[in-house]
């Protein structure tokens, strides 16, 4: 069976088979089998999934064991913290900082970060050194969003926490590279993204975010773990839209 992931992909980086065999030191005409179903070598499939940026597992989904998953999924947890307050504040500075590529905040209201001038300097410094920054905050006016403020008991405190952030952050509104957006979703995670690393904070019923676990994630080939959140954050932003 065609691997129509590894062609999809191939196409999606504007790349040729020929374009990929070189830095692989191998032939096109392997890298077209690889297309129409052989499997590679393990090395080689770290070093395809590597160069294209895509898990291992995406592209072969059969190849790796479940025991194999498991094992590079519990690699991919670096630390988890009991409650996010917990979090060293350089931390967040140091996770924003290591960007390369791209960084991705997923929350309701993310105040405790727009409220630091410090780090909103950063992602303003980071978005005119070329990284793609998205910011996705919960639409106050969003019956998600007052339903987790009644969840927190704090009720309409939660709308406003949200507008507060969003004129916090409106320096970054208008610069190149970031995009703002508001969303409507149940949030489980709100997800803090620098390339392949995350922070993620729990969401727990009838617990404030700041309150509850975070787990601190780096992207590891065969693991599953960050996809998963970093496929979550994708569904939300496309169904979100930009502030207005």
């Amino acid at each position: 069976m065609a691997n129509e992931r590894l062609r999809a992909t191939l196409l999606e980086r504007g790349m040729t088979p020929a374009d990929l065999a070189q830095p692989l030191e191998v032939d096109a005409k392997t890298v077209e089998r690889w297309i129409r179903g052989r499997v590679p070598y393990r090395r080689h499939r770290y070093a395809v999934a590597a160069m294209l940026k895509v898990d291992e597992s995406y592209l072969w989904p059969e190849a790796l064991s479940a025991d194999q998953v498991t094992s590079a999924s519990e690699s991919e947890i670096i630390t988890v913290y009991p409650q996010r307050w917990m979090v060293p504040r350089d931390s967040w500075g140091h996770l924003f900082d290591s960007a390369e590529s791209e960084i991705g905040i997923l929350a309701y209201s993310g105040f405790f970060l727009a409220d630091d001038g410090g780090l909103r300097s950063l992602l303003l410094d980071k978005a005119a050194a070329g990284v793609r920054v998205r910011l996705l905050l919960g639409d106050p006016d969003s019956p998600e969003v007052a339903e987790r403020g009644t969840e927190e008991g704090i009720d309409d405190a939660m709308p406003a926490k949200v507008r507060n952030a969003l004129a916090m952050l409106g320096s970054l509104r208008d610069a190149e590279g970031v995009e703002l957006y508001l969303h409507g979703t149940p949030l489980y995670n709100s997800i803090y993204r620098s390339d392949d690393q995350l922070l993620v904070n729990c969401h727990v019923y009838g617990v404030p975010a700041s309150e509850a676990p975070v787990l601190h994630l780096r992207r590891v080939a065969g693991g599953s773990m960050v996809r998963t959140y970093l496929d979550s954050f994708e569904r939300v932003w496309a169904a979100s839209r930009p502030v207005d």
